[in-house]
């Protein structure tokens, strides 16, 4: 049964490129039928977005992408391996952004996308969610240069990684980005014949 929350006050605090920051003044009812005192929240508000694992399963190797990512400087090296992900657009579906974001930021066009999940990043600070799909597509498919847009200065360095080695390096710790390790498992699964989140 939906719980009752009471919205006291919402103020938009920050915003700046695609980053707003909104307060919120608020009561809700707890787990004993009483409502909450009055808190206080930050959310971190910048939409959705929209990740894809390309898998040639020809090779049985997948696409990712390595790029920098400035909020990991300080407790890492500052370059992700990822899948390719990006925003999504005011208007656009997800499939439309992910075949965008596929083309601007590896150059290939993705074949039928078949959605894994939606999920939420980070849900005790941001309304952020991923939309995070599978793809087949040829190494011999190539249609653009790739490597992410000048216009954001985005500098992308494509990697072509084997599966099992993939798999190895989740297993490791030497892939630490969220999303790439729920694509990865969810393959992983679904060549193991053990999922049943997608039927």
């Amino acid at each position: 049964m939906k719980k009752i929350v009471n919205i006291i006050q919402r103020q938009q605090i920050f915003h700046r490129f695609v980053f707003r920051i909104d307060e919120l003044k608020l009561t809700h009812e707890r787990y004993d039928g009483t409502m909450s005192p009055e808190i206080t929240r930050l959310i971190l508000e910048r939409g959705d977005s929209v990740a894809v694992l390309l898998h040639d399963t020809e090779t049985d190797i997948l696409l990712l992408c390595e790029q920098f990512r400035a909020p990991t400087l300080e407790k890492d090296s500052g370059w992700m391996v990822e899948v390719l992900a990006g925003i999504l657009e005011s208007g656009e579906e997800p499939e439309e952004c992910a075949q965008r974001e596929a083309f601007e930021e590896t150059g290939y066009a993705p074949r039928a996308l078949q959605r894994i999940a939606c999920v939420y990043l980070s849900p005790g600070g941001s309304s952020e969610r991923i939309h995070l799909y599978y793809a087949e597509v040829s190494l011999t498919d190539k249609v653009g240069g790739g490597g992410g847009l000048v216009a954001e200065a985005e500098d992308i360095r494509l990697i072509r990684l084997p599966v099992k080695e993939a798999l190895a390096q989740a297993a490791t710790g030497a892939i630490r980005d969220a999303k790439t390790l729920i694509a990865i498992q969810w393959l992983e699964l679904q060549r193991s014949g053990r999922n049943r989140l997608s039927e």
